[in-house]
């Protein structure tokens, strides 16, 4: 791993030079180097699974608030370390990408040593905060960093094209997280929430490797679209959206109207998945494939949340 060298004018490391004028602030290199948006959209999942436990437990929420915080803070940091660790870890082939070249351990805005320092830090914490909930919630959001970070970053990522299916380990614990804080018994929900984050995760990121095909061409990153085209890659991202169809059936006890709009949020993602093998324009394609699935996700988790707001509060 190339370390940073530093002038007096600029910062190098390997061919990509950033003079100092260009520095971002550090609250900016900060959001970056902890990936803040997959760290909100990792919580909205943990928060839903805890409010769901709460839910089916019969459980207060006011009993809980602090068991709450633990599990949300602890969470939070446990995922940014392993985001930090895939920084670090990424150095080489980051400046290679034109997504990933701003971030500071490229740019040098922030050392090797520092943020390895701030990956352990902010994993251990994380553990240590989630061990005053239960310590199955604590072994799965272990299991999650450890799937990210050694499982996908280390070993899959620059060898496998199933590195995606790899990965979906660790974006599928949170809702685990936060249900185990509550309940360590597993039920039926939190399972289905697990395999609903797994399966999304493939159309989603696959479409992303489509619309970022050239840089992950450029960083010999053996992504789908990479090795074996678009053609066979939108095929997989059709399968994977026809697996969520059974899902939200699963989750009857969360009533008929949730039922209803998860089917239509799976029926029209699923149709516009099939129309991916006849559109002229690819990319456009899978823009609109990866913008549905950041909107499907949002609502589905927000209409679980939303189906909580009788438990009890006192």
């Amino acid at each position: 791993m190339n370390k940073v060298e530093t002038t007096t004018s600029s910062q190098v490391l390997g061919n990509v030079t950033v003079s100092k004028e260009n520095k971002t602030s550090f609250i900016s290199d900060l959001k970056a180097l902890v990936k803040v948006g997959i760290v909100n959209s990792n919580l909205m999942t943990t928060f839903t699974g805890f409010l769901l436990a709460l839910h089916f437990t019969n459980s207060s929420f006011l009993a809980n608030w602090d068991v709450l915080l633990l599990t949300m803070f602890g969470s939070a940091l446990v995922i940014a370390g392993g985001c930090i660790f895939n920084n670090w870890y990424d150095v080489d082939i980051d400046p290679i990408m034109t997504r990933t070249k701003k971030r500071p351990t490229v740019t040098g805005n922030l050392s090797m040593q520092t943020v390895l320092f701030l990956g352990i830090a902010s994993t251990v914490t994380g553990l240590i905060l989630l061990m005053f909930t239960t310590i199955e919630a604590t072994l799965i959001a272990l299991f999650g960093w450890f799937a990210y970070v050694v499982l996908y970053t280390m070993w899959s990522k620059r060898k496998y094209t199933l590195n995606t299916v790899v990965g979906s380990f660790s974006g599928a614990v949170p809702p685990l997280i936060g249900w185990t804080a509550i309940d360590p018994n597993l039920h039926i929900v939190p399972v289905v929430l697990f395999l609903i984050m797994f399966i999304w995760q493939t159309p989603h990121f696959l479409a992303l490797a489509m619309k970022k095909v050239d840089d992950y061409k450029a960083a010999d990153i053996p992504m789908l679209p990479v090795v074996y085209g678009f053609e066979f890659t939108k095929r997989q991202i059709v399968i994977y959206i026809a697996c969520l169809l059974p899902l939200p059936f699963f989750l009857y006890e969360l009533g008929l109207v949730f039922v209803t709009i998860a089917t239509l949020l799976n029926i029209g993602w699923l149709v516009i998945g099939i129309r991916g093998f006849s559109v002229k324009n690819d990319l456009k394609w899978a823009n609109l494939i990866f913008i549905y699935s950041l909107n499907y996700l949002t609502i589905l988790f927000v209409m679980m949340a939303l189906v909580t707001i009788d438990f009890p509060i006192n």
